[in-house]
């Protein structure tokens, strides 16, 4: 594969995650009056794609140590594939929920593979380079996938998002099956039993300068996972926003996201990796605690909840491919156990804060600026507190 051509099959694998979150958010309360069901159940189809995508990164890690990353990738591009359709035509809830889950094994499967090529391929400093340079270009996924999602539950219902997602996987599916060529050159036969795999996974888990990176990527994936969960009915149906304009109003705050990537990618140059996470964290911080700070003075309104989301997602941007790297570095023979390891964390925090947003909805701000600011704080002293594991990068 030529750079150019790795760079477009990373992009393609990691953009199916934002796309699976973000494409049908402004379809949730449609659905949720679809299925006669209150709106905490129909967000089940967001948990369950998070704790899929989550416990299944532990899984097809070593299994892309152990079989190669190309026949790993091609047959989770086909399960997204498969159950992207069964999204698509499912006749209840219950239904969905569980196709939601097999598409989150599938599209993990593409996102954690993803990750183990770059480290294949790249040292750490370029690799949090190669993935700014992709996170940027995946940038347009939250940005107009929100934006497409509101205009097709307005004109075809909720289904149409999930015909879009199946035609996605379906161009990266071909994409990999013509151009992926195999970047694991020495497959570690033990990778997948049992023994091993525990062995591998406590020598991750008791390498300091993996959660370094690791905790600060988690907290920092929350912190917009917090308003990925939580905007659609803030802004829908307390603030009172349009479904067809929902998208737009997030899309506002994913620029924040590609002005972050685009920021890293100078910032790696001049202040190096921690130093670049320092910064996008203390956006974060000034962010959550703002929008914190105004909601208790009484502002409500969506402008408000729109310059929080973009100034969030401006941190995220700057942190997330300094920790993706970061966290991979010590590890050159179990790159796709770390990165599954990373991806299990993040969205175990993810999860935890979305079930928090979830559960204190009372029809006010005040629960979402809340839980914004505490953990932009987490998020901060994360940082700070483990610096000195990771100086060795």
């Amino acid at each position: 594969m030529t750079p150019t051509t790795l760079l477009w099959l990373v992009t393609g694998c990691l953009m199916l995650q934002p796309l699976s979150t973000d494409l049908y958010l402004a379809t949730l309360p449609g659905m949720a009056a679809d299925f006669g069901v209150a709106a905490a159940d129909v967000q089940h189809t967001l948990s369950l794609f998070v704790i899929g995508f989550g416990t299944a990164q532990l899984v097809s890690g070593p299994m892309s140590d152990r079989y190669g990353r190309r026949p790993v990738l091609i047959g989770g591009l086909t399960l997204y594939l498969l159950s992207s359709i069964a999204c698509a035509v499912a006749p209840g809830l219950g239904w969905l929920v569980a196709a939601r889950f097999a598409q989150a094994v599938g599209c993990c499967t593409g996102v954690v593979v993803a990750r183990a090529i770059i480290r294949d391929a790249y040292t750490p400093s370029e690799g949090a380079h190669i993935l700014a340079k992709a996170s940027s270009m995946l940038s347009l996924a939250p940005l107009l996938g929100p934006v497409l999602g509101g205009y097709l539950q307005v004109a075809f219902g909720w289904r149409a998002a999930f015909v879009s997602l199946t035609l996605g996987g379906a161009t990266v599916w071909i994409a990999a099956l013509r151009w992926m060529r195999e970047s694991n050159r020495q497959p570690n036969l033990d990778a997948m039993r049992l023994g091993h795999l525990a062995r591998t996974y406590i020598s991750v888990v008791k390498t300091p300068g993996f959660w370094a990176y690791a905790l600060p990527g988690a907290l920092s994936y929350a912190s917009i996972f917090v308003f990925i969960s939580g905007t659609p009915f803030v802004l829908i149906q307390l603030l009172g926003v349009a479904p067809e304009n929902y998208g737009y109003l997030f899309a506002l705050g994913v620029v924040g996201y590609l002005g972050g990537t685009l920021a890293c990618r100078r910032l790696l140059h001049t202040i190096g990796i921690q130093g670049t996470l320092r910064l996008g964290t203390s956006i974060g911080l000034g962010a959550g605690l703002g929008f914190l700070f105004l909601v208790l003075a009484g502002v409500q309104h969506w402008s408000l909840v729109v310059v929080a989301l973009f100034l969030v997602m401006t941190g995220h941007g700057i942190n997330i491919p300094c920790t993706q790297s970061g966290s991979l570095a010590p590890f050159s023979d179990n790159a796709g156990a770390a990165a599954g390891l990373f991806g299990f964390v993040m969205m175990v925090v993810a999860l935890l804060a979305g079930i928090w947003v979830s559960k204190t909805h009372d029809g006010t701000l005040i629960p979402l600026a809340s839980i914004s600011a505490t953990v932009s704080i987490a998020l901060f002293l994360s940082t700070r507190l483990l610096a000195r594991f990771g100086k060795h990068h």
